[in-house]
């Protein structure tokens, strides 16, 4: 069974088939977050702090760390804002790290003050980036998402994603990095554009954990981009991608309808034992007050309900 072991200095998370969906939490990115980005580029760290409690309140698995703002020249100034931002997170909390960047300088700079084995977030099919990048995570012994794009870009062709991600794992060999520590992300498109990425997606799930044998992720916002209520399109996106083999998702645990997905997933997909984390978790649990407050049934539906029961319970007898 394959397993991705990734580590805090007091925490060790297991990645797996048989083990809880690993939730990464994606707040600490201050992509698209205008404010954020500022905020980090001045030094102040008072967001992010505020991220890190609430991702592990909500129930992170682990945490990712993206230190990527706009700047002139993202080698100089991305590696000491990650090193600074790594060390804030883990003062906070004890969570594994993901360390998330495109710079190879900002992952070695983060490798070096990253306690325990991070997870780092990513490594592409490029050559240039496979040469860059390989080589550290032999040195550091982690684990590497592995994203199915290569020189010739993103292709809508599921099954030239699959030959990219089949091309890094045998890359990886190459430099003794075994397939359980590459973690594939087989890139999801938004529904919106492409009516077929849930099904592509699905199916490279199956063949990337018949096949190759490897631990998955994605970008899990990704499927809803451009739509309204994309929670609702997450939340159910989440139990049907862990049906078809994905063990692990970059998300955002602050959202309780994507959470109870998840874990509503793990007690049907039997990796949580005796439905322990339900339990523990919603056993207190009340409807909210507009469920609660329905309206008196009608008289003919109140009818309706007696002669449907009266029929069960003469089918009963």
């Amino acid at each position: 069974m394959t397993r991705t072991i990734v580590a805090s200095a007091t925490k060790e998370v297991v990645i797996g088939f048989d083990q809880p969906f690993c939730v990464i939490g994606e707040r600490i990115n201050p992509t698209g977050r205008k404010k954020l980005a500022a905020e980090m580029v001045e030094g102040n760290f008072e967001t992010v702090k505020a991220d890190v409690l609430a991702q592990a309140a909500a129930g992170a698995t682990m945490l990712d760390v993206n230190a990527g703002v706009t700047a002139v020249n993202p080698n100089e100034t991305e590696p000491p804002l990650l090193v600074k931002t790594l060390e804030i997170v883990q003062e906070l909390s004890d969570l594994p790290i993901s360390i998330d960047s495109s710079v190879t300088e900002a992952i070695k700079a983060g490798l070096e003050v990253t306690k325990g084995r991070p997870l780092v977030n990513s490594v592409t099919g490029e050559e240039e980036k496979l040469e860059a990048i390989l080589p550290l995570i032999k040195k550091y012994d982690v684990p590497v998402v592995a994203i199915s794009n290569d020189e010739t870009g993103i292709s809508e062709d599921p099954d030239v994603r699959f030959e990219v991600a089949k091309k890094i794992v045998e890359r990886a060999a190459d430099f003794g990095i075994p397939a359980h520590d590459i973690v594939v992300d087989p890139l999801v498109m938004p529904i919106g554009a492409m009516g077929t990425a849930g099904q592509q997606v699905f199916a490279l799930l199956r063949r990337l954990r018949e096949e190759l044998k490897v631990n998955t992720t994605c970008g899990l916002s990704n499927i809803s981009f451009g739509l309204p209520h994309r929670h609702g399109i997450n939340a159910g996106f989440i139990p049907m991608v862990i049906g078809a083999g994905m063990t692990s998702a970059i998300m955002n645990p602050c959202r309780p309808q994507e959470m109870e997905a998840v874990r509503a997933a793990n007690v049907l997909n039997g990796t949580d034992p005796n439905c322990q984390e339900w339990i523990m978790t919603y056993r207190d649990h009340k409807p909210a007050a507009a469920g609660a407050a329905t309206a008196a049934p009608t008289e003919a539906a109140a009818s309706g309900g007696r002669r449907r029961g009266g029929r069960a319970a003469r089918r009963a007898g």
